[in-house]
């Protein structure tokens, strides 16, 4: 006589999954990409902070300049750079980025708190854009990187975690790179904008 196991509602239990291959990659190359422009950046501060005469490698012109950036209120918003947030942000990711690409299946709700991370991550990149084109005047390369890594993390992010089929987030996951695409097109419009008068001295 066999004793039949008492059925499991799939509701009651966490979903797991693995994203495909291509996302898994995605995600651990953004937060490579992320970590080494925070990286960077904290280095570039510490030799800023022990040589006044030390120039950073991301000066490039006027507009383009991590030097007056770095020097600002704005660079160091919880008392310390901001790069370090980045560090232990994208560290992270690149560690996620590790369990997808070996196929480490990973709880719905991790990737929901992925979502959830990367999205205040988003609110501060646009806070600091705001500051960054109206209040420092200039642009720090290596935190444009950043900004841009932030957004494709959201978007991937959110095609992992999200339901493909349901309403309004069906039709996000849809849309979500269109609406990536018009983000990027909008900061670089915005950035065109506001230097404009520099960038027409180059032509």
């Amino acid at each position: 006589m066999s004793i039949a196991a008492p059925a499991v509602d799939p509701a009651a239990t966490p979903a797991s999954q693995a994203p495909a291959a291509p996302r898994a990659w995605a995600v651990l190359i953004a937060g490579v990409i992320g970590l080494a422009a925070s990286v960077t950046l904290t280095v570039e501060k510490i030799r800023l902070l022990t040589d006044a005469s030390y120039i950073p490698s991301c000066n490039l012109n006027p507009v383009l300049s991590c030097g007056p950036v770095m020097g600002t209120p704005q660079a160091s918003v919880l008392g310390f750079p901001n790069p370090l947030m980045g560090i232990v942000a994208f560290t992270v990711v690149v560690v996620t980025g590790v369990l997808a690409v070996t196929k480490v299946s990973l709880p719905r709700w991790y990737w929901v708190g992925m979502v959830a991370g990367t999205l205040v991550g988003a609110g501060f990149v646009h806070w600091l854009i705001f500051q960054s084109l109206y209040r420092i005047g200039a642009l720090c390369p290596y935190c444009m990187v950043v900004w841009a890594v932030t957004m494709v993390l959201l978007v991937i992010f959110a095609g992992i975690a999200s339901d493909e089929d349901r309403g309004i987030s069906g039709l996000l996951h849809r849309w979500r790179w269109t609406f990536a695409a018009l983000w990027f097109i909008a900061v670089f419009l915005l950035v065109f904008l506001r230097f404009q008068d520099y960038w027409l001295t180059l032509t």
